[in-house]
């Protein structure tokens, strides 16, 4: 495994840069060369030595930006890295163009057994939380928890919300959504994204507003960036009809890490319906239900998410509350 540390101005890639991407206070880029892929990872230096080591995967069109909240709350009790999949956020698409669940999960997997940081603290969103439970039921020597934020497994009825994402699926669909949208500004795009993803985008600030702006113009540019959805898109669509032992909800029954379930009641990508599924089928599972966030809660109610998630470790006998940074009572 090679690593290059990214600072302020990133060294070049196989890929065109366009724009740099930000980096919060606290953090740092690295870039990690593996077979067949290139990943940029996002950090934050430990508040301690000895910490145990958690990692992050965002949802489809994310990247590892979409924790950086949730990192800065958990200063001080894990050892936080998240990592940009394969042609998302900064990392270049894979070798071998491969964006489903499977593919996007092995991507995890090989930066985890490269790293030699496992068990790991496995965290996924959406797109993310269908790769990390499959990681976790694959390789349970990799996971010490995992922790689910409005994961992609399978609904019958998907919500009508939820429909224009599926159809990027379809063959040509994000050729056409293209060029339908050629005159739409970043600005109006990012309203778009934060209408579907937040239960209240009005919690956005100004600056967060603008930082999503500039990433959107960024990812624009990216010759890839249409057809990393589109295919991560027809990833999540065909894991969906996959049964058997690579179906995904049987791969949740066979997480063995202790998980921490988080829903939210105006997600419009993922029933909040399904919540109480989802606490059946992982067997050691406990909920948290948040009526007012939608698809991003760890983005939208970080603290409440490092509470719930704090309160698992104590449960486990893993932290240490006098050490935790940021605790709430």
């Amino acid at each position: 495994m090679s690593s290059t540390e990214l600072p302020s101005a990133p060294a070049a890639s196989v890929t065109p840069r366009v724009g740099a991407v930000r980096v919060a206070e606290g953090e740092r880029l690295r870039s990690v060369g593996l077979p067949g892929i290139t990943l940029t990872i996002r950090s934050r230096p430990p508040a301690r030595e000895g910490l145990p080591p958690a990692l992050y995967v965002h949802g489809l069109g994310g990247s590892s930006q979409n924790w950086s909240a949730l990192m800065s709350e958990l200063d001080g009790l894990v050892e936080s890295e998240a990592l940009d999949l394969p042609g998302f956020g900064d990392s270049p698409p894979p070798d071998d163009g491969d964006y489903s669940v499977t593919g996007h999960a092995r991507a995890v997997i090989r930066f985890l057994d490269a790293s030699g940081r496992g068990p790991v603290h496995l965290f996924g969103n959406s797109l993310g939380g269908a790769v990390t439970t499959r990681v976790a039921a694959v390789r349970p020597d990799l996971v010490r928890t995992l922790t689910l934020v409005s994961p992609a497994l399978p609904e019958i009825r998907a919500q009508r919300t939820a429909w224009p994402t599926a159809l990027l699926a379809l063959p040509g669909v994000a050729g056409l959504f293209t060029k339908i949208t050629r005159d739409w500004t970043a600005e109006q795009r990012v309203r778009g994204v934060l209408g579907l993803c937040y239960g209240d985008p009005g919690i956005v600030t100004p600056e967060g507003f603008r930082h999503a702006v500039e990433e959107m113009e960024r990812r624009l540019a990216l010759p890839y960036f249409w057809d990393a959805m589109a295919r991560s898109a027809r990833g999540v669509v065909n894991a969906y009809t996959l049964g058997g032992q690579h179906g995904l909800w049987r791969q949740a029954e066979r997480v063995l890490a202790p998980t921490l379930l988080v829903y939210g009641g105006r997600d419009q990508l993922v029933g909040y319906r399904m919540a109480q599924r989802a606490a059946r089928a992982f067997r050691d599972s406990r909920l948290l239900s948040l009526p007012e966030a939608g698809h991003v809660a760890m983005m939208e109610y970080p603290e409440t998410v490092a509470t719930a998630f704090r309160e698992l470790l104590a449960d486990l006998g893993e932290s240490n509350p006098s050490v935790a940074v940021g605790a709430e009572s």
